[in-house]
């Protein structure tokens, strides 16, 4: 399994977003998660508990991703445009994660976090940001 999802990063915005996907453009929520809600999220800030840390839309037969940028990868013009390549593999995600970071630069070094077995964020040469991100084996 390997797949290629657009993923808008945004300041604050993203549950406004998803509201505004809904309407334009027939967007279903599948999943969606305050940076409280997720595993720690009782040490940020009130403000920062607010901030959406991951969703996924549905649109027809794609899928979308929308959050908001955290406080460890700054927004900035540019950057609000993101790739998420999705595997259940490790191996290739660390593949993904080295090939693409030659020339580049590692935002958020690949690793394990309460979501993925290993994760991370990298922009290649080009300025193009790369989420790298490994599915969970299900129990």
């Amino acid at each position: 399994m390997l797949k290629a999802i657009p993923f808008i990063m945004l300041d604050g915005k993203a549950a406004e977003a998803i509201r505004f996907y809904e309407e334009a453009l027939g967007a279903t929520v599948v999943f969606k998660q305050t940076f409280g809600e997720s595993p720690g999220g009782e040490n940020f800030s009130s403000e920062e508990q607010e901030r959406l840390a991951h969703s996924v839309l549905r649109i027809g037969d794609t899928q979308l991703f929308t959050a908001d940028i955290g406080s460890d990868f700054p927004y900035k013009e540019g950057n609000q445009v993101n790739i998420c390549l999705t595997t259940a593999d490790v191996n290739q995600s660390r593949q993904f994660f080295q090939a693409l970071q030659q020339g580049g630069q590692v935002n958020i070094p690949l690793g394990e976090v309460h979501f993925s077995p290993a994760y991370g964020v990298v922009t290649d040469h080009f300025g193009v940001t790369f989420q790298i991100f490994t599915v969970k084996p299900h129990n």
